[in-house]
């Protein structure tokens, strides 16, 4: 019988987990297993995953075609150097991404996670901007509020007021920032448009590219904002010859509704990252997609070729995982899956916004986040809702879901019912 006692104890004192101290005062909960929505804890407690590990598990775990896929690629070939060798699953990869994504993003470089997959978009950005004869563009313009990853250059374009930038600003490229758009996806405000628009005029000889989250700013607020902005901020791009890097990693294979966030507004970026969902959660692959002109452009340049090569870039294992991940994705009901979990959202947390000390409920498709007033109460939060039988990692002031696409109705509103008693229990402790 296994000793979690001792374990966890192990744990505690000498794995680092994310944003957490070396030791862990708060023993991380221990997984024995999982299976669809549910995560089965050592004590065998069982909770519904509202998070889908950090938005990646779009179908839940363990799914039985992509499991399938995935033990077939581990018995023919589970990795094999990508430089100067090719094989099927990279391939049909490849031709599922350049189908699927806007059209005229043709060219796809495999890397590991989604901030690499930002850190090769900035890179193929100011090789661009070189092999064009345009070496002062060496800049970069980022939006207030974002995320674009924890790597040096990622974390340079992350929001500058709440990001990593009092930790690590010194060791930080300087950038240049453009308001956060105007929230809510109906808004006839352009005013943010023109704080964007005035950047790129006074400073386009220095900028080699502008970076964004389509339609929603995630892990910086979880904001929707307005389809228009998209078009306009395209436009502005090519008038101010700007290539635009759309960060589709949360974003990316339906969460927001549409397949990808750029589809809301029909544009097509120069280029974009994706991550995440890829693989459906299964195991850590990502892209980065380029158009034509991007990549003959730096292929022409000096040195004549792209300045990036991961040890496990295209890994078939991988590969595979995501060539399946996506089919399942393609042949299931996702987008009335999204439709069914944003009107659930809808009707269950909605009426918190009439809660004190609650200052926003922002839903769109399977997203839904909770702004509190307060920024402190997130994890005595997240304690009640495992109360609750729910799994939830809030961050600040923002308590938010990602479930799975698939999600049974039951289970939702297990959810749904779990964050409003948490997020109610801790506010009402927190003003008596």
């Amino acid at each position: 019988m296994t000793d979690w006692q001792s374990l966890q104890a192990f744990d505690r004192d000498h794995i680092w987990h994310p944003y957490a101290p070396m030791p862990n005062p708060q023993s991380p909960l221990a997984v024995q297993s999982t299976q669809g929505s549910r995560i089965t804890l050592a004590d065998g407690r069982t909770l519904i995953d509202g998070m889908s590990s950090w938005w990646a598990a779009i179908h839940g775990y363990n799914h039985s075609d992509i499991v399938a896929a995935m033990h077939h690629q581990i018995e023919v070939m589970p990795h094999i150097m990508f430089g100067g060798l090719t094989h099927q699953p990279a391939i049909d990869l490849a031709q599922k991404l350049v189908s699927l994504t806007p059209e005229g993003l043709e060219k796809v470089f495999f890397v590991d996670s989604g901030s690499v997959a930002m850190e090769v978009a900035i890179k193929m950005a100011l090789q661009y901007q070189i092999s064009r004869g345009k070496p002062s563009k060496s800049r970069l313009l980022s939006i207030k509020g974002g995320y674009h990853g924890d790597t040096i250059a990622t974390m340079a374009l992350c929001d500058p007021d709440n990001g990593m930038h009092t930790t690590f600003g010194p060791l930080l490229p300087q950038h240049f920032f453009a308001p956060r758009p105007n929230p809510g996806m109906i808004n006839t405000d352009d005013s943010d448009i023109e704080a964007l628009e005035a950047i790129l005029a006074t400073h386009h000889d220095e900028i080699a590219a502008l970076t964004l989250e389509p339609i929603i700013q995630g892990a910086g607020g979880m904001r929707p904002y307005r389809p228009s902005y998209l078009k306009q901020a395209r436009a502005l791009c090519d008038h101010y010859n700007v290539l635009l890097i759309a960060d589709e990693i949360a974003t990316g294979f339906g969460r927001t509704g549409e397949l990808f966030g750029c589809n809301w507004a029909g544009i097509t970026p120069d280029i974009m990252a994706l991550g995440k969902t890829l693989t459906g959660g299964h195991i850590t692959l990502a892209a980065t997609l380029a158009t034509e002109t991007v990549s003959r452009t730096i292929s022409q340049g000096d040195p004549g070729l792209l300045m990036h090569g991961p040890t496990y870039m295209g890994n078939p294992l991988a590969c595979a995982t995501a060539s399946a991940n996506i089919d399942v994705l393609l042949n299931s009901p996702w987008q009335a899956n999204i439709a069914r979990i944003e009107h659930h959202f809808q009707s269950q947390l909605t009426p918190l916004k009439s809660h004190e000390g609650v200052k926003d409920v922002r839903i769109l498709g399977a997203i839904a986040a909770v702004e509190l007033d307060a920024g402190h109460l997130g994890p005595r939060i997240q304690d009640l809702a495992v109360e609750q039988g729910v799994w939830l990692r809030p961050f600040g002031a923002l308590i938010y879901t990602m479930p799975a696409y698939n999600m049974p109705d039951p289970s939702l509103s297990q959810l749904t019912d779990g964050m409003v008693a948490a997020i109610t229990q801790a506010l009402d402790e927190a003003q008596s």
